[in-house]
């Protein structure tokens, strides 16, 4: 009985660790009060003002156009990626895994750094090369998720749906896509997360007049937090909580 209520005290005690700090955060956004230890009432006025402060919104619509297309893009060539290492033999797949672990190992700023100096040799730092930094250190991410759901679909299927006239095309879509689709839907939700709050290599590779959240946090800090962003943090938390709550869902539906 007493170790049965320590396990639960310990996993309370970790969940409060994980979760507290956004509580907190989702309280500052409903407080009337530019101070952080002082209650001013209730209100909704930070998130009426994040909308209409134009350099949050600049870096707000910035962050939302990497993320997203560097995670499609980061998908669709870790997808590709990860069906060229599972028709390897097994030195082959040996080998490109080792390469695909190397950059999920390595520091960011160190990625980061390599990144910019190799951009500044052939091209202005800007856009482009953030966009080509996220989808960069995205694709290692898919490449491990779709993998082994592809290693454990049976091939045998596929075949057989060849067997009896189906076209490669329809007979992936029918076969070998409903197997690997949550690998890749979770693959393309890390790859959103990751670049949704990445600083060390947005920092190194944006160049001047580019600014995503999470750096505009970091020029904010010197000056102290505005309350909007405390709101604009809560909409972006409850807005991943949603599409997470909707992924887990989605899969456990029985097609009709």
């Amino acid at each position: 009985m007493i170790k049965k209520c320590i396990s639960r005290l310990y996993l309370f005690l970790v969940f409060a660790f994980l979760y507290l700090p956004i509580i907190v955060l989702v309280a500052l956004s409903f407080n009337n009060s530019r101070t952080k230890v002082k209650w001013g009432g209730f209100t909704f006025q930070w998130y009426l003002g994040c909308f209409q402060n134009e350099t949050i919104m600049s870096a707000f619509m910035t962050t939302l156009q990497i993320t997203f297309i560097s995670a499609v893009i980061s998908t669709l060539i870790g997808t590709l990626a990860a069906f060229g290492i599972a028709s390897m033999k097994k030195k082959g797949q040996a080998l490109y895994l080792g390469a695909t672990n190397i950059p999920m190992l390595n520091a960011d700023i160190v990625t980061g750094i390599s990144m910019m100096l190799l951009f500044v040799k052939f091209m202005d730092l800007g856009f482009v090369t953030v966009l080509i930094a996220h989808i960069t250190f995205s694709i290692p991410y898919i490449i491990l998720n779709v993998l082994p759901k592809l290693k454990a679909v049976n091939r045998s299927t596929y075949e057989a749906a060849l067997d009896l006239g189906a076209s490669p095309g329809y007979a992936f879509y029918k076969v070998t896509w409903p197997e690997i689709r949550p690998a890749v839907f979770s693959g393309f939700m890390m790859a959103v997360t990751m670049s949704l709050d990445d600083f060390s290599i947005t920092y190194f590779t944006k160049g001047a007049g580019v600014n995503t959240l999470s750096t505009m946090l970091y020029t904010e800090l010197r000056k102290g937090v505005k309350p909007e962003l405390y709101a604009l943090s809560t909409i972006l938390f409850f807005a991943v909580l949603l599409i997470l709550l909707a992924g887990n869902v989605r899969p456990g539906r029985k097609p009709n």
